[in-house]
């Protein structure tokens, strides 16, 4: 990674500043933190949209960009419980309401940022949800796929062109991808059985394709999409499983640990927000566009293996398939972009 392209998501004379050696490379890992991703990178007069920020990854992002400089727009449902968990973030950051759960709220929050027109340079789609009972959102979706794709579907498209020339949409992702591929026949499991897991990983595999098409459609302006998993973290999102989903969650990778086949390790927060912000401030913009990250680096395409392994599935990065489900969202929410 050349540093001194550190926030080449910024064009021509506006690029940063880093204060990094012009032919220095700085390769991140697994245990980099954000901290040491944005290392000498100055984000000032920059302005990014975080969702999530009341709690866990999404804090901890919001923090580290305006820690740099960057003014961080912060989303939340439950401003309270955003406004405590933020409290230590003192330089430029601002909380809107945000539920992503109902299409009038996202539609509401997309209308405000439209209406105040002041532009984004960074995009990054962090609120979600994690293998929860089955339950529908306030406009009918099966839970899973209306918060952690429709929602951010709908408030990333309308917002889309406030993101300048140069800039980012960053959808976070999962490994948990690898559970399933959408299903754009029955999304809402009206006629397969519910699998918290399954409706997991069909969201998070969404979350791949959308920033897949997102990325064809507006790289000739200069703006990119991509995709990533930020780790294993022990957060708040979680915290919907039962006992049952976290032992099957678990005993494929505690037996690959006990094993010695894999070299998984949980992740702290910081490090988990680490691959967040080198995709959209640090990497290149022709490295990620259109790709999924982990670890800090651009992740390799492996089909076979359980979801405890490293790498994407080639059906989370199909073209093809990221048209197609475009277009079932459009149907699903009612709006074409």
């Amino acid at each position: 990674m050349d540093g001194s392209r550190a926030g080449a998501w910024l064009s021509g004379a506006e690029q940063i500043g880093t204060g990094r050696d012009e032919d220095m490379k700085t390769e991140f890992n697994a245990q980099s933190t954000t901290d040491d991703v944005l290392a000498g990178v100055d984000l000032t007069g920059k302005r990014a949209l975080v969702t999530g920020v009341s709690a866990g990854l999404g804090v901890e992002t919001a923090r580290a960009l305006a820690a740099h400089g960057a003014e961080v727009v912060g989303t939340a449902r439950d401003l309270a419980k955003a406004r405590a968990a933020t409290v230590g973030i003192k330089a430029a950051f601002e909380l809107v309401e945000l539920d992503l759960a109902s299409l009038s709220s996202v539609r509401a929050c997309a209308d405000a940022l439209v209406a105040d027109g002041r532009p984004f340079d960074l995009v990054i789609a962090n609120a979600g949800i994690m293998a929860c009972p089955f339950a529908r959102t306030a406009d009918g979706f099966e839970s899973q796929f209306g918060v952690n794709h429709l929602g951010h579907f709908v408030l990333v498209n309308r917002i889309a062109a406030l993101l300048r020339p140069g800039g980012r949409f960053v959808s976070v992702a999962s490994s948990g991808h690898r559970f399933a591929d959408v299903d754009l026949d029955d999304p809402g499991f009206e006629r397969t059985p519910y699998d918290e897991l399954i409706a997991y990983g069909r969201a998070k595999t969404a979350n791949i394709l959308f920033a897949v098409e997102f990325d064809r459609r507006h790289r000739e302006r200069g703006v990119r999409g991509a995709a990533l998993h930020p780790g294993g973290i022990h957060t708040e999102l979680g915290r919907y499983m039962t006992p049952e989903t976290v032992e099957r969650l678990m005993k494929p990778l505690q037996e690959r640990m006990a094993k010695g086949t894999t070299d998984f390790q949980w992740k702290t927060v910081p490090q988990g927000a680490a691959t967040s912000v080198w995709v959209g401030v640090v990497a290149d913009a022709d490295e990620i566009g259109g790709r999924y990250s982990e670890d800090c680096r651009v992740a390799a395409v492996i089909e076979n293996g359980d979801a405890t392994q490293g790498g994407v599935r080639s059906y989370a990065l199909d073209p093809e398939r990221a048209k197609a489900l475009w277009a079932k969202s459009e149907e699903m929410v009612g709006e074409q972009y």
